[in-house]
C-alpha cells in the first residue's frame, strides 16, 4: 500500500514540475513583441504600420484595377458600327457611358478621327501611358515595402544582439542563460515580423503587377482593333 502512495505522489510531482516547466516556456506573442525594450518596440511599430500601408495600398488597387478590368464584350462592336454608320457624336457617347481605361483610349482615338493614321496612334498611346500611370499609383511602394520590411526586421535583431551581449558584458560574465536567452530570443521576433511583412508585401505586389498588365494587354488589345477599323476600306 505505502509504495502505490509513494508511486503517485511520485507521479504527482512529476506532473507538477512538467506543468511548471511548461508554464515557464509559453510567452503569449504580445508580451514577446513588446518585451525588446524601446528600441524593439520602435522597429515592431515600424514594421506595423509597414504592414498597414502595405495591406491598405492592395486592397485599395485591387479594387481599382478590378474595375478598371470590367469592359462590356459588345463594346467595340458597337463602336465599329456607330463609326461605319458615320455617328461620331453617338461612339463618343458611348465611350463616356463606359468609363473605363479601355473607353478613354478609343474616345481619344475617336477624337482623332480625320487626322493622319499616325496622329491617331500616337494620341492614344499617351493616353494609355497616362492610364498605366493611374493603375500603377503606389504600387511601387509595396516593392519598397517588401524589402524595407526584412531589413527593418534584421536591424531590430541586430540592436537586440547587441543589448543582449552589453548586458553579458556588464554582467562581468556573471549573467544566467536564461536572461540572455530571453534577450536574444525577443530580438529575433522583429526579423520574424519583418520576413512575415516582407512575404505579404512581395506576393502583393506581384499580383497587382499580373492584374495590372492584363488590363495593359486589354487596352492594346482594343486600341489595335480601333486602329484596324480606321484602316478598313469604306
Amino acid at each position: 500500500m505505502a509504495y502505490f502512495l509513494q508511486a503517485d505522489t511520485t507521479s504527482v510531482a512529476a506532473q507538477q514540475v512538467l506543468e511548471e516547466v511548461s508554464t515557464e516556456k509559453t510567452l503569449p506573442i504580445w508580451d514577446l513583441m513588446t518585451s525588446g525594450g524601446i528600441g524593439g518596440q520602435i522597429i515592431m511599430l515600424s514594421i506595423g504600420v509597414l504592414l498597414f500601408v502595405a495591406l491598405y495600398i492592395y486592397f485599395e488597387r485591387i479594387m481599382v484595377i478590378n474595375a478598371a478590368s470590367k469592359v462590356d464584350a459588345n463594346f467595340m462592336n458597337r463602336i465599329r458600327e456607330n463609326i461605319l454608320a458615320g455617328k461620331i457624336d453617338s461612339a463618343k457617347m458611348l465611350c463616356a457611358q463606359s468609363n473605363s481605361p479601355v473607353s478613354r483610349l478609343i474616345d481619344k482615338g475617336i477624337s482623332r478621327i480625320g487626322r493622319p493614321l499616325e496622329d491617331i496612334n500616337t494620341a492614344i498611346e499617351n493616353a494609355g501611358r497616362l492610364e498605366i500611370y493611374k493603375l500603377e499609383k503606389n504600387v511601387s511602394m509595396m516593392a519598397t515595402i517588401s524589402g524595407a520590411g526584412p531589413m527593418l526586421g534584421f536591424l531590430g535583431t541586430v540592436i537586440g544582439m547587441i543589448l543582449a551581449f552589453h548586458k553579458m558584458a556588464s554582467a562581468g560574465g556573471q549573467i544566467e542563460v536564461g536572461a540572455l536567452a530571453e534577450g536574444i530570443y525577443t530580438a529575433m521576433t522583429t526579423t520574424v515580423a519583418g520576413l512575415v511583412v516582407g512575404i505579404i508585401a512581395f506576393i502583393g505586389y506581384n499580383h497587382l503587377v499580373v492584374k495590372t498588365n492584363k488590363v495593359v494587354y486589354q487596352m492594346e488589345a482594343n486600341a489595335v482593333d480601333f486602329l484596324d477599323l480606321l484602316n478598313e476600306p469604306t
